[in-house]
């Protein structure tokens, strides 16, 4: 094996001092490595990935070739980076870890903003996030603590970082076991310490792995963003302007996060597209994808496309699958929407999430996924890797980029679109069709499997019902109204920003009833509607979903709202306990439908119990409306006589009044009135 010193080009020898040859020879004196205390080589033992190994807390390795060879045939065999990598809650090397999922912390309310001053940790105990308001520039600020490094810190770091690019194994690039990865970084920097004889403090040389770290196996200076909680989106508007943030509480904040060195934005554009397995170059600019925990990354290279050079924007995604309890918690959708989406999704009904852009339209998909049966098959369709579900039975596809020049019809050799792979997906026999996101001649097929019966799931970008129907019946979709009708439920989605406001809520939830040949007129029912005022959900308690479920089923509309309040009743509870995991949320639901009595159970729910209280709400709504019941009938009354108005249920629990003769005419039994 060759030595260190071989291999490290620059480096030479004056005395027992190592230095780094600059470029003018009297400016050497400003890189001489000068020696530390504590920890310090014992032996020169060779390991896996260098020459020698020095001693830390877990002891000395001895030398081994057959552990050699066995390091490099794992890291060799080590699988292309996946999604699956963003799961991972702490990196540990051999002496040093990092915490990656640290506690997350409640943020304390403010009245005014000019009082903030908040700090929590996003990888202790190395970085951490501090907030708080900027007197001078009347903002708030978003600000990175890493270690300090003093100049002859930096300057170690630096040799180091010289001497793994000459030492890492090819192969180290593909791995995705990131302690593998770690340990594999650690022994080949304790080797270079080794091979320069240099001393170091057990603080001075974690804070040097934190940096090898953050610049190797993350993203270089915003890793720490990566793994704040609280940011939603992380955007960089080019050269020599300061990364902005979208942080969950506190809105747009500028951080102190900037690239300043063309070159170095440049490398980082490059090493986002390497992350996202895609290309990108002057030819091709413009980069979308996925990184391994899932976050998506929009891209540009050159300053011809964004004229204040490169520029990226990176979408965090939580690093586990959001449920509908997270929702319900934070009252994005009370678990009554949730309730009925659950039942929607059961008798396999088509759902389009629409809203502006950022406003949780993928988020919300996405946690209602939960509610589909662990045996059906799912297919999913995106631009870029977004939907993230527990599924077993789950047919992920992603779109290709293709090669070469473009045909007459811009089309590239090799190319897989949207289009491509919705028509193959239709062949796949599938239970439920999700497609990330429909905005072009995919839409067509997708409402065509609509209308054959594939219950299918997508977002869209549209701010109310009528601009849905519009777009959708203009170019370049030109939907006809009769496919328009192959969409059943509508959920609106909204980021409610304001001084002191950030919230995401479901506007309001629509049934399609009709859609008239006018282009953009529709007659649908408004099941749901967020009142702002209260920040509650009403529901109107009359569903034409159900009514299409009583035509194809049999089921009586009274049987559906009862199951509906049924269901209500054990989301609430679930999210009274904080059960927001998805694998116990997922075997709930799964558990409910095959043995819904012992759930309840399970939960304290009785049957009889959710029908006590239905009675003594429809009571208690009958006093508040005045229609107390009249004292009873004489016997000598008809029994043919008709009740009056106040004697009929509370509209919430009629029936459908469009639900068949047969419903009408057990509906009417029911309305006699009572005898004494």
């Amino acid at each position: 094996m060759p030595s260190f010193m071989d291999k490290l080009k620059g480096i030479k020898t004056l005395g027992d001092v190592k230095y780094l040859i600059t470029k003018k020879e009297e400016d050497r004196g400003k890189d001489i490595l000068k020696s530390m205390d504590e920890i310090s080589p014992e032996e020169a033992f060779a390991v896996g990935g260098g020459p020698v190994m020095m001693k830390t807390p877990s002891g000395l390795a001895k030398h081994d070739a057959k552990k050699e060879e066995e390091t490099a045939k794992t890291l060799e065999g080590a699988p292309i980076q996946s999604l699956a990598e963003g799961v991972k809650t702490k990196i540990e090397g051999i002496s040093f870890s990092i915490d990656l999922r640290p506690k997350i912390i409640e943020l304390p309310p403010f009245k005014d903003v000019s009082s903030i001053n908040v700090k929590y940790p996003v990888m202790p105990p190395y970085a951490y996030a501090h907030i708080y308001w900027d007197k001078k520039n009347s903002e708030l600020l978003y600000e990175i603590e890493e270690p300090e490094l003093s100049k002859v810190e930096k300057n170690l770091l630096r040799l180091i970082q010289l001497g793994l690019e000459e030492m890492i194994n090819v192969s180290f690039v593909r791995a995705t076991n990131s302690n593998l990865i770690m340990q594999y970084l650690e022994k080949n920097v304790q080797s270079i310490l080794i091979e320069l004889g240099t001393k170091v403090t057990k603080e001075t040389y974690f804070k040097i792995m934190y940096y090898v770290y953050r610049d190797s196996v993350g993203l270089n200076e915003i890793e720490p963003m990566l793994n704040d909680y609280f940011i939603e989106d992380i955007e960089c508007n080019g050269q020599n302007f300061p990364i902005y943030i979208v942080h969950r509480k506190y809105q747009n904040l500028r951080s102190n996060i900037q690239f300043n060195d063309p070159q170095r934005i440049t490398d980082f554009v490059e090493k986002l597209a390497q992350k996202a397995g895609r290309y990108v170059s002057y030819a091709r600019p413009i980069l979308d994808g996925t990184l391994p925990d899932g976050s998506r990354v929009n891209a540009t290279y050159t300053s011809d496309v964004t004229t204040r050079g490169p520029t990226f924007t990176i979408r965090k995604f939580t690093k586990e699958p959001w449920t509908p309890i997270h929702l319900i918690n934070m009252n994005t959708a009370s678990a009554e929407v949730f309730a009925f989406l659950w039942l929607v999704i059961e008798n396999k009904f088509n759902i389009m999430v629409i809203g502006e852009t950022a406003s949780g339209k993928t988020t919300f998909m996405n946690s209602i996924l939960h509610f589909v049966s662990s045996e059906a098959r799912i297919c999913s369709i995106e631009d870029t890797r977004e939907i993230n579900i527990a599924h077993d039975n789950w047919l992920p596809a992603v779109v290709r980029t293709g090669f070469g020049i473009p045909n007459i019809s811009g089309v590239q050799y090799g190319e897989i679109n949207l289009f491509d792979l919705l028509k193959e997906t239709f062949r796949q026999n599938p239970d439920y069709v999700v497609v990330g996101e429909v905005r072009g001649i995919e839409t067509y097929v997708l409402f065509q499997g609509m209308a054959s019966g594939h219950p299918s799931f997508s977002t869209f970008h549209a701010n109310s019902m009528e601009t849905l129907t519009r777009r959708l019946e203009t170019p370049p979709i030109s939907l006809p109204p009769t496919l328009v009708e192959s969409l059943d439920v509508v959920c609106v989605t909204s980021h409610i920003k304001g001084r002191e406001t950030n919230i995401r809520r479901m506007m309001e939830m629509d049934e399609i009833i009709e859609v008239k040949g006018e282009v953009g007129k529709v007659v649908m029912n408004k099941l749901f509607l967020w009142d702002p005022v209260k920040d509650v959900f009403q529901f109107n308690g009359n569903s034409h979903v159900f009514k299409k479920i009583f035509d194809r089923t049999g089921t009586p509309i009274r049987t559906l709202m009862d199951e509906l309040n049924t269901r209500t009743k054990l989301l609430k509870k679930i999210a009274e306990m904080k059960i927001t995991d998805f694998k116990e949320v997922n075997e709930i639901v799964n558990s409910y439908v095959k043995n819904k009595t012992e759930t309840l159970k399970r939960f304290g729910i009785t049957e009889e119990g959710i029908a006590n209280e239905k009675k003594v709400k429809s009571g208690n709504e009958d006093k508040k409306e005045g229609k107390e019941k009249p004292a009873p009938k004489s016997s000598s009354q008809p029994p043919s006589q008709k009740p009056s108005k106040s004697q009929t249920s509370p509209p919430s629990q009629q029936p459908s009044p469009a639900s068949g003769q047969s419903s009408k005419k057990k509906n009417a039994k029911n309305k006699a009135p009572n005898k004494k």
